[in-house]
């Protein structure tokens, strides 16, 4: 494999939490266009995930911010809306870096996520060239592929309690880089919505870490950006990627926070 087909597949992501650091990222669910790619590598994100399962962004919008993260060295993921093959190719394809597929439920469907993931001998992702993560270069296909599956990262998502009860065979699944948390979904099924300080929470992390140390794996933090401390404890804990919060939630708390702050302005002024 040549050194120039290893430096642009490079998913600097992956070697973040290879060498024991923990992963910062972002959610795109507001912004369509390129400009996010740049905004989220000068903030200093490790990476950044593009939720279609939640939005209404169309391919085409995620494809273009892909590419222009491929150009500035962030790797971008995307949630797909469906673990599917016709969602996870294409948005591979399109310039992904990895994708995370929601709603695991058991090693089944993580074995088919991985399936559709990866090239062969490792999956049955179709083949395809031209891609924009080989800069349209033309490789032997052989590496390239192998190139491809090494950098493409595979995310599974556990959100409900019977996909807990089974994760020690989920993190178990050849293929599966990190397993990430679905906070919010996790404790709503759990019948403790919104309860974020319960101490399942904590029970239900603890068995994530586990589980991925054990097959060595990452456990990724998700929805747990208004619990700062919380996110702190499962990173002392082992966590490996934390994400952050959305475009949407940043933009408006600085909103929010320059608005109050003419607010109060006007309310202390003096009275003559």
């Amino acid at each position: 494999m040549s050194d120039l087909l290893k430096d642009i597949t490079r998913n600097t992501l992956k070697e973040k939490m290879q060498r024991g650091e923990v992963a910062s990222s972002m959610m795109v669910r507001l912004v369509r266009t390129v400009e996010i790619a740049r905004i989220a590598k000068t903030a200093g994100f490790d990476s950044f995930y593009l939720d279609l399962e939640h939005g209404t962004m169309t391919l085409d919008a995620c494809a273009q911010i892909c590419m222009a993260a491929l150009a500035v060295g962030i790797p971008a993921l995307v949630r797909v809306p469906a673990k599917t093959p016709e969602y996870i190719g294409r948005v591979l394809d399109g310039g992904a870096m990895g994708i995370i597929a929601p709603h695991i439920v058991s090693a089944e469907d993580a074995r088919k996520v991985v399936s559709y993931a990866k090239f062969a001998p490792l999956g049955e992702r179709s083949a395809n060239s031209g891609l924009p993560h080989l800069q349209y270069r033309d490789f032997p296909v052989a590496d390239a592929n192998a190139a491809l599956n090494d950098a493409t990262v595979v995310v599974v998502q556990i959100e409900t309690a019977s996909a807990l009860d089974r994760i020690d065979e989920i993190a178990a699944v050849e293929g599966v880089d990190l397993v990430l948390v679905g906070t919010n979904d996790l404790i709503a099924d759990m019948g403790i919505p919104g309860q974020y300080e319960h101490e399942k929470v904590r029970e239900a992390y603890a068995r994530v870490i586990a589980a991925c140390n054990k097959h060595g794996k990452f456990a990724g933090v998700g929805g747990l950006a208004s619990r700062p401390q919380r996110v702190a404890e499962f990173v002392a804990m082992g966590a490996r990627y934390v994400s952050t919060g959305t475009d949407l939630s940043f933009l408006l708390a600085a909103c929010t926070q320059r608005a109050k702050m003419v607010s109060d302005l006007v309310s202390t002024r003096p009275v003559y």
